[in-house]
């Protein structure tokens, strides 16, 4: 039996999966790309040896990045979504009918050409006419731009190599500046099981940016340690509140998925303290 031994840069524990096939295996420009089969997941896409979708679980991960933001938004009609080659959040993205224009800044071309190969159910908006893909750092997209975007939301690997440009202060603050005065943020910020401390930190920073700030969780079943962060930033909306009643098709988020995903707030008082128990 072959088996696919994970290298998270960040993990505590290796998992590991049956490779029934290996349909796609090469470098690109910026990292390595994996595509195999798996009896129980489907599909696989691995980046540098770390897992980023399966056929099976995809969907908890891109609805909560995208709907919560989305919904909180009293109007989202220009996104922008940095990274997320595979094209899963942009789907959700298309989902509202108030999009009128996505922006796709995804930095490794050939990630969109696996992922439109082998994930087609994924990536079926990347064509959308709404789409204007650009193969670039999504840091350098933001850089200057001013007041133009209503939600940002990035899809990013984790926090490492390139992708740490996404993270930083500067970057914050450039996507401070491209968000309209209802402007809202999303990224992912690791697991709140392994990675606290990174959690904390995205938190931090983003705080010295963004005048509201928080936190809420998802189960991804294939991520490191299984609860998933994601961060938020906004200029004065809190994304706590659902402001829309678009009725989009999904699996699993709701409103009432959405509005438990959100720490209670000794929670993330105390998480911001760094004195969470564990």
């Amino acid at each position: 039996m072959i088996r696919f031994f994970e290298s998270d840069p960040y993990a505590p524990i290796q998992y590991t999966y049956e490779v029934t096939n290996v349909l796609y295996k090469h470098k690109s420009r910026f990292q390595d790309i994996m595509v195999f089969e798996n009896p129980f997941f489907g599909k696989i896409l691995v980046l540098d040896g770390v897992v980023q979708i399966t056929e099976r679980d995809e969907f908890f991960y891109h609805e909560m990045l995208t709907h919560v933001v989305m919904n909180s938004h009293p109007n989202p009609e220009k996104v922008l979504v940095i990274g997320g080659g595979d094209g899963g959040t942009v789907r959700e993205v298309l989902k509202h009918r108030s999009v009128k224009k996505v922006y796709f800044i995804e930095i490794d071309e050939e990630v969109l050409k696996v992922s439109k190969k082998f994930f087609p159910k994924v990536a079926c908006g990347i064509n959308d006419r709404r789409v204007e893909i650009k193969c670039m750092d999504g840091a350098e997209f933001v850089k200057g731009r001013q007041s133009d975007i209503d939600v940002v939301i990035v899809d990013s690997t984790d926090i490492v190599g390139f992708a740490k440009s996404l993270f930083t202060k500067n970057f914050f603050r450039s996507i401070k500046n491209c968000l309209t005065e209802n402007g809202m943020f999303v990224s992912l910020s690791e697991s709140l099981h392994f990675h606290k401390d990174i959690v904390v930190d995205v938190q931090e920073t983003m705080k010295s940016v963004f005048p509201v700030v928080d936190l809420y969780t998802a189960p991804i079943a294939t991520y490191a340690g299984n609860w998933w962060t994601f961060s938020v930033g906004s200029k004065k909306l809190n994304p706590r509140e659902i402001r829309r009643k678009d009725k989009i098709r999904t699996k699993y988020y709701s409103s009432d998925i959405h509005k438990s995903a959100f720490l209670p707030k000794d929670m993330y008082d105390k998480l911001l303290k760094r004195r969470l128990g564990w």
